[in-house]
């Protein structure tokens, strides 16, 4: 479409984050059994981006603890090389998927394949992930 055909309003908007390229992360199609698959098979990790108090409450085994807050406050590369496998799919999660994929539209920017889920940290434990070990806190 050219830019000449672009106009005002929705459709305006549309065309114009269509021609920049801009492709915001979306909630996943991956089903949690795929989820879990990759996760097991060390194809993906979980990437919990609720806040410390709730970390605090409980967590999922294996997950990586990165709040968003921290990834808005400003984040560089390295600090993430640390943190997070670049050769892996993330699957971020937070309570309902707002933060999720927020979390992922940043990430996505680090170069980082995203796939934030809608299902949050309880509906992630009703499914069968694993609630981390208390005692290894």
């Amino acid at each position: 479409m050219s830019s000449s055909k672009c106009t005002f309003g929705v459709a305006g908007l549309i065309c114009l984050v269509a021609m920049s390229g801009l492709v915001a992360a979306e909630i996943t199609k991956d089903s949690l059994a795929t989820v879990k698959k990759n996760v097991a098979e060390k194809k993906a990790v979980l990437v919990d981006v609720r806040e410390k108090s709730e970390w605090d409450e409980g967590h999922l085994a294996e997950s990586i603890f990165l709040p968003l807050s921290a990834l808005k406050k400003g984040v560089n590369k390295e600090q993430l090389a640390k943190r997070l496998p670049k050769d892996r799919i993330l699957y971020t999660f937070c309570v309902v998927g707002k933060r999720a994929v927020t979390a992922g539209n940043i990430l996505e920017k680090f170069g980082y394949e995203v796939r934030p889920l809608k299902p949050g940290y309880k509906e992630l434990l009703r499914a069968g992930f694993k609630k981390a070990d208390e005692k290894r806190r």
